[in-house]
């Protein structure tokens, strides 16, 4: 094991642009199905409908967020529609499966998206098996990261003790409040709609490009 990660025992991953590649474009499938959705909540056509997706997005760190503040939006109805896409972009990872268990304590998946959706993806990428739990957007009280109300609430419910933990996520800005809780950050730099906004050196201690090539150079495989 690399020594600069010898005291983590809570290995926390973001899912989706992190566990697989941006470049598999899934997101793609449901930023289509938002902008839909959104068409039909508002009685827009698309261009408008596009504009209010990401208008919320950057506001608020994600669609829902936004949705459910000005339009009331039923969390779990715009979940199960958004997600409601197939998962053939998605590969099986051998790498992630082989490695993941070799990672010393426990292994968690905190996102944005919901469990139901997160677990399909982990299947499709072949490492359910491999992680202890996963901490939703539910169970964040439907405040999204970066919000540091969603950390705390998943260091409350696991006992996670944030200076033995490890946070790697797509999005740079997600990393400030693991930092600000005594966490290890790393980025996966690998191309995600802003993915390097409000970028800060100080909150990251890795810069990567690939997950499973990153496991391979710290565990010496």
């Amino acid at each position: 094991m690399d020594p600069r990660f010898a005291h983590v025992r809570e290995w926390i991953f973001d899912l989706d642009n992190c566990l697989y590649p941006a470049s598999s474009a899934l997101f793609e499938l449901i930023d289509e199905r938002m902008g839909a959705y959104i068409q039909r909540l508002l009685g827009c056509g698309p261009d408008e409908a596009r504009r209010v997706q990401k208008a919320h997005f950057h506001e608020h760190g994600t669609t829902l967020a936004g949705l459910m503040k000005d339009h009331g939006v039923d969390p779990n109805d715009f979940l199960a529609d958004v997600h409601d896409i197939a998962l053939d972009r998605v590969q099986c990872d051998p790498r992630l499966a082989r490695l993941l268990p070799r990672l010393p304590g426990r292994r968690f998946v905190f996102t944005n998206g919901d469990a139901v959706y997160a677990r399909r993806v982990l299947d499709a990428i072949g490492v359910a098996q491999h992680f202890d739990d996963l901490h939703d957007i539910h169970a964040s009280s439907y405040r999204p990261k970066p919000d540091p109300h969603g950390y705390a609430l998943l260091c409350e419910r696991f006992g996670i003790d944030p200076a033995c933990a490890l946070l790697v996520d797509d999005m740079a800005q997600n990393l400030a409040p693991a930092k600000a809780l005594g966490m290890a950050t790393i980025w996966v730099d690998n191309g995600s709609e802003r993915g390097n906004h409000a970028y800060d050196e100080r909150s990251i201690d890795q810069r990567i490009g690939n997950v499973g090539e990153w496991l391979e150079a710290i565990l010496g495989d």
